[in-house]
């Protein structure tokens, strides 16, 4: 008799496992799923997780991701709001993948389905997490595709070479906090508002940094705020960006910049036309990087202009709360 009811209840704690998502690492009840390379999670890939969850969740949805490499091509759905990744460390927690353009070759859009973690899903957030497109210097190749709304990342790294983090969608907004990017040409591009907080920005060629495309309705493409700007020990000649196309909007405040920054700092993308619609603006540029004259086209913000710039004007809070806040 107490033999047989030992095998109901672990019956029982078997199928809550399978059904709630319950682990018995430490710490992993405050998680709704864990994922571990080695099985002893929930699931073993990042996308089973995220394709187990319930679309259009009444709750927050978080996901512990244990540390490993995934080599695996991840999208979070539009029908995954609310979806939190976790890493245990950023550096040891790692999204690979190595497409790039020549190898989709699906046409002149093959860029849009080279990344490793696409998101669509809003209100998604990730925390001490690498996503890396591993491909070698041969083209666009995203690490990080995200179109979504209200999207954060913390104490992230994204890592590649041309094209590393692609932040689109109009009227998007995106949030990017102690992060750590690197790249080689137009390595932070698209048509979002996206800001990047006391983040790294860190170049491995001679190229652009940015490449804004932001829509004429929006009043904020990309801004860097106490960020910090450094370069391989060989680039030496870097621009801030280059309008991907007209109305691009993208102003660095307060950033620390290395020599590798060109005295005049942005560029134009041989179309002269479009220095009459871009808004390229600095405040307070500071390092070797901030010296020189920029071009004539760009902004020096003064003080009264620079409180625009502020992360809750250009996110905009709901209410009093701001999304991005990650206290829950």
């Amino acid at each position: 008799m107490l033999s047989h009811l030992m095998l109901v209840l672990a019956s029982a704690v078997a199928a809550a496992g399978l059904l709630g998502g319950l682990s018995t690492g430490d710490g992993d009840d405050e998680y709704d799923y864990v994922v571990a390379k080695d099985g002893t999670g929930d699931y073993e890939t990042i996308q089973a997780a995220i394709d187990g969850a319930k679309s259009f969740p009444p709750d927050r949805i978080r996901i512990l991701v244990r540390e490993g490499v995934y080599d695996e091509k991840v999208e979070v759905h539009a029908w995954n709001p609310d979806i939190t990744l976790v890493g245990e460390s950023a550096e040891e927690t790692v999204i690979t993948h190595d497409d790039h353009f020549e190898k989709i070759d699906r046409g002149r859009n093959s860029t849009f389905f080279t990344y490793t973690l696409k998101v669509r899903g809003n209100d998604f957030r990730a925390r001490d997490l690498t996503v890396e497109n591993s491909a070698d210097p041969v083209g666009q190749a995203v690490a990080l595709h995200v179109d979504a709304d209200r999207a954060s990342f913390e104490n992230c790294r994204f890592l590649g070479h041309q094209d590393t983090v692609y932040a689109a969608g109009e009227g998007a907004r995106q949030y990017f906090s102690e992060c750590y990017v690197e790249g080689t040409t137009d390595f932070v591009f698209g048509g979002a508002t996206a800001v990047f907080e006391d983040c790294r920005v860190h170049s491995k060629a001679d190229s652009y940094v940015t490449a804004a495309s932001t829509p004429e309705s929006e009043p904020f493409g990309f801004v860097f705020l106490d960020c910090e700007l450094t370069a391989d020990a060989d680039v030496s000649e870097v621009y801030l960006g280059r309008p991907w196309r007209n109305h691009a909007r993208t102003a660095f405040v307060r950033t620390w910049m290395d020599s590798h920054v060109l005295p005049a700092g942005w560029h134009n993308w041989s179309r002269p036309e479009a220095e009459a619609t871009v808004e390229y603006a600095e405040y307070d540029s500071r390092g070797p990087g901030a010296s020189g004259e920029r071009v004539s086209w760009a902004n020096v913000l003064t003080e009264d202009e620079v409180g625009r710039y502020s992360t809750a004007n250009v996110l905009g809070s709901e209410g009093d709360e701001a999304w991005w806040d990650w206290e829950e």
